[in-house]
């Protein structure tokens, strides 16, 4: 099987189960975005010098594979979506609330803004993390014109990007507040 496949060669897409968009349609931009998020959590994986970070991020990239394939169904193919794989759920969304609370406990957060950078790989993470709410922004739109099926992804992504801001924290934990907020360069 060749990786090419010429079909997108015009500007348009196949959706998941059928059907062709613009590459530059809302719905494409939405799980394009979730698919960005998914590579820079894989780069923060990698970089992550934490097990636990480690850990919580491969089951994050798992679960955002979930959320891209449910953005990449028309309406009229969800149930064949559902027949296929088990959609987000608000355990999931909780879970994630758990996972927020576990780092809270671990952690303090610092009194100013986090200026992204401290360390490799919660640079990562914030990056991510940035692209994630972009994501969150484009499947609002899609809930916006009714095209959203579950409206826990919403909730998911909202979590997801505040699960991933806590990592990051996580991961520069050892570090001293004013390299978290910049406060010690010009």
């Amino acid at each position: 099987m060749k990786v090419y496949t010429k079909h997108g060669d015009q500007g348009e897409t196949g959706l998941l189960y059928g059907g062709r968009v613009s590459k530059d349609d809302p719905r494409t931009e939405a799980y394009g975005t979730v698919d960005e998020a998914v590579s820079l959590l894989g780069l923060a994986r990698a970089l992550s010098q934490e097990d636990r970070v480690k850990e919580i991020l491969l089951i994050l990239q798992r679960q955002l594979f979930t959320v891209g394939a449910e953005l990449a169904t028309d309406n009229d193919k969800y149930e064949l979506f559902l027949k296929h794989f088990a959609p987000i759920t608000s355990e999931m969304v909780n879970a994630l609330e758990n996972y927020i609370d576990e780092i809270d406990a671990q952690i303090n957060l610092p009194r100013a803004f986090v200026i992204p950078g401290a360390s490799p790989a919660s640079a990562a993470a914030d990056a991510a993390r940035s692209v994630l709410r972009r994501a969150e922004r484009r499947a609002v739109t899609l809930h916006e014109t009714n095209s959203v099926n579950n409206i826990e992804i919403l909730r998911y992504l909202n979590r997801a990007a505040d699960l991933i801001f806590m990592l990051a924290r996580f991961e520069d934990k050892l570090l001293p507040d004013e390299i978290l907020t910049g406060e010690t360069q010009n």
